[in-house]
């Protein structure tokens, strides 16, 4: 008799106590919830599921997030086709807004047949790798390793290794996310609007016949394109052309016509890469010697 009352005590007890806690968590998921706008998923499914970062999110779920709070248009998504971004902007009831596509450019141009290697290379064949080695064994210190790392850590394959053992964006596919600038040893890459169409491909700091020994491509700094480009769109800093993008709208092919390697370029999206008349010609296809 004792022990079948203790099992009801028991019993009494876990059911209470089985009543109290499921009233609390009730109590609690009222008090604590949460509305999220339906819509978000709605939107999400019709983003590219990217996740790259190029609309300033961590992803496409947050970019949604922000596109029904309109907090941001879904324009800004530079991935996304134009026809989706439409779709977004009709379901939505807002403008699609205008956003410019933003890609990755390497500043150099200093391939194997241009470019002098001091020294084989034997190891692990990755640029970060060979960097701890001499900087790489090129001429340039400042120049591109060439073992495509940054081709490597690009999830949309839009980084591909020229015969030269140059790195070629591929603007079409090219989303901005910005692992190639991370993983480069060089500090090589660097994230542009589409719009930047005057381009310096050389990031050496040296001046001098040696260092123009080094590299056929490389900035001299001779200033010449800053004396022809309208001013302060040019300066010649630490012996190097920098463009100041904010004034970009005064840029125009003028200031790459007398560059006597063709450092400082113009970029059309028909042609490619476009270098002045007094740019020297290169005919040579196979590496240079090393050594």
């Amino acid at each position: 008799m004792t022990i079948l009352l203790s099992i009801a005590t028991a019993a009494f007890f876990m059911a209470v106590l089985w009543t109290l806690l499921a009233g609390l968590l009730a109590l609690a998921s009222k008090r604590l919830y949460v509305y999220e706008d339906p819509r978000i998923d709605q939107v999400e499914e019709m983003l590219p599921h990217a996740n790259c970062g190029a609309c300033g999110t961590a992803g496409c779920r947050p970019f949604a997030e922000q596109l029904t709070k309109g907090e941001v248009d879904p324009g800004k998504c530079t991935v996304n086709s134009k026809e989706m971004s439409q779709a977004i902007a009709d379901f939505l009831g807002v403008s699609l807004g205008t956003h410019e596509k933003r890609v990755a450019r390497l500043a150099c141009a200093g391939g194997s047949h241009v470019a002098q290697t001091k020294a084989s290379y034997r190891g692990m064949k990755t640029c970060r790798a060979a960097a701890l080695v001499s900087g790489g064994g090129k001429g340039c210190s400042w120049g591109c390793i060439g073992f495509g790392d940054c081709a490597e850590v690009c999830d949309f394959s839009a980084i591909t290794m020229d015969r030269h053992g140059l790195p070629v964006v591929d603007v079409a596919k090219c989303t901005a996310c910005e692992d190639c600038v991370e993983v480069c040893p060089k500090d090589l890459f660097s994230i542009h609007p589409v719009g930047h169409r005057l381009w310096v491909a050389c990031k050496n700091q040296e001046m001098g016949d040696e260092a123009e020994a080094q590299c056929e491509v490389i900035c001299t700094a001779c200033a010449r394109c800053a004396a022809d480009a309208p001013e302060g769109l040019i300066a010649i800093q630490n012996n190097l052309a920098v463009i100041d993008y904010s004034k970009n709208s005064l840029a125009s092919k003028v200031a790459i016509e007398r560059c006597p390697t063709g450092a400082i370029v113009w970029l059309d999206d028909q042609r490619g890469t476009v270098k002045g008349r007094a740019a020297k010609k290169l005919v040579r296809k196979e590496p240079l010697p090393v050594g």
